[in-house]
């Protein structure tokens, strides 16, 4: 069966942590239940959303949503500085192919395939740094 096809399951909405999100209440919060963890989405939550983009005509968006269930394997700062490097100008072509290798290495493949395209493309319209 086709991902189109395939009848939609019922989603547990939970945080990164695995709490449920029912649980993240304003009283949790005030009694310093609630951590960081908590408040960061579920990488199953994307690939739910996923799903859904992709059932409704929109595959752009579901790759993007796929792209961050990957993310959420990394720390912030980490996250950051790969947009930083992203930026035109910011990296040069290598730099961008060891930083894909470095992601696919760590299990980040659909992250790691954009850099990759981003790398040719960059050094193709003379946007990367030399």
């Amino acid at each position: 069966m086709s991902e189109r096809q395939a009848p939609a399951r019922a989603l547990s909405a939970r945080a990164l942590s695995g709490r449920p999100v029912a649980e993240i209440t304003l009283e949790a919060v005030r009694a310093g239940e609630v951590g960081l963890a908590d408040l960061r989405i579920h990488p199953d939550t994307l690939e739910h959303q996923a799903v859904v983009a992709r059932r409704h005509g929109n595959p752009q968006l579901a790759d993007n949503l796929r792209r961050a269930a990957e993310l959420t394997a990394l720390p912030d700062e980490e996250v950051m500085a790969i947009y930083e490097a992203l930026r035109p100008g910011r990296s040069s072509a290598a730099e961008l192919t060891a930083l894909a290798a470095s992601l696919d290495a760590r299990g980040l493949p659909r992250c790691a395939a954009l850099i990759a395209e981003a790398a040719a493309v960059y050094a193709r319209r003379r946007l990367a740094s030399t």
